[in-house]
């Protein structure tokens, strides 16, 4: 029995200072989409500060195509570990895999999830000179000329172009959607009047909006954003349950040891929280969420169950 029991305080020596000592090498954070978007600079933002925090390199790795799912998987087959770790928007975690056949990846069961770190809802803009001044200008619009008023987009299937289609199933209406590759190029067909309207996401067009080449019609979130309180909600001119966050999450492959879940969560909410990263963050638009492993799968699973019923409901694609 002596032996047994200093054979298992061995043990547990051993093994503490393992978990005790995570991180002891460089940790990689995955972004599944090139560098220079949101979901990069998000990763760059914790990144940096996780650094300084914990004492070794968290590396950027951006595996980008697919939409995101080429990087999903990658992440999927790496050691449970934490020292690859996945960082990314909303799309692979809950929308790709409605769109995108032979998936290599469960979303809801190959990822341990840590946290959501940030959301930032979609705002309905139109450029400047367009003569829709508010929702219901140009909901009449729609309804004046069906599947006519165009809506552009940074791809099929991307949230802004989700939000285009959940804005016309719970309307009752029907546009015209212009996919582009990528954000950049919608925004700038829009702000030269290529384009009669878009759902962006606020980070990508306040600097837009504040500079009056674009005019917002309407938020899509529960309550007002604060970086705009005097346009209004969809739902507040008539449009409800159109609501679109865009968010981005970290997680990591399954299996993830429960203390290191448990430290990266802590350590991830608090450099979110940091003063001087909360308040560039929400300059930009951006909430700090930093919710819990719990909470964010049970987020997942919501989102994941509404974005395949409207992909089946409308029969979208990623063609």
């Amino acid at each position: 029995m002596k032996k047994i029991l200093i054979a298992a305080a061995l043990a547990v020596a051993t093994t503490l200072p393992a978990f005790a000592a995570y991180p002891d090498k460089p940790v990689t954070l995955v972004v599944p989409f090139p560098p220079g978007g949101s979901t990069d600079a998000i990763a760059r933002v914790i990144g940096q500060k996780l650094q300084e925090k914990l004492g070794q390199s968290f590396v950027i790795d951006n595996k980008a195509g697919a939409t995101g799912t080429i990087g999903a998987a990658y992440v999927k087959r790496a050691p449970a570990d934490g020292y690859t770790l996945f960082v990314s928007s909303l799309g692979p975690f809950v929308i790709a895999p409605h769109l995108i056949k032979g998936v290599q990846y469960d979303a809801l069961k190959d990822f341990d999830p840590i946290t959501v770190a940030v959301q930032a809802p979609n705002v309905l803009v139109v450029p400047a000179s367009s003569p829709y001044k508010s929702v219901a200008d140009l909901l009449g619009g729609l309804k004046k000329t069906p599947g006519k008023v165009s809506f552009a987009s940074s791809g099929n299937g991307s949230s802004d172009h989700l939000s285009a289609e959940l804005f016309w199933q719970q309307s009752g209406t029907s546009g015209l959607h212009i996919p582009y590759k990528g954000g950049g190029p919608a925004i700038n067909d829009l702000l030269g009047g290529q384009v009669d309207s878009a759902f962006v996401n606020i980070n990508s067009i306040i600097q837009h909006i504040k500079s009056g080449k674009v005019r917002a019609l309407g938020v899509a979130s529960l309550k007002r954003n604060p970086l705009i309180p005097e346009i209004p909600t969809l739902e507040e001119q008539g449009v409800k349950g159109a609501e679109v966050q865009s968010w981005q999450a970290v997680a990591a492959p399954k299996g993830l040891p429960a203390d290191v879940k448990a430290k990266l969560h802590q350590e991830i909410a608090a450099a979110l929280n940091d003063p001087s990263v909360k308040e560039k963050l929400l300059a930009q638009g951006f909430e700090i969420v930093a919710n819990t492993p719990e909470q964010f799968g049970r987020f997942q699973a919501t989102e994941y169950a509404r974005w395949k019923q409207l992909i089946e409901t409308r029969k979208i694609t990623a063609d």
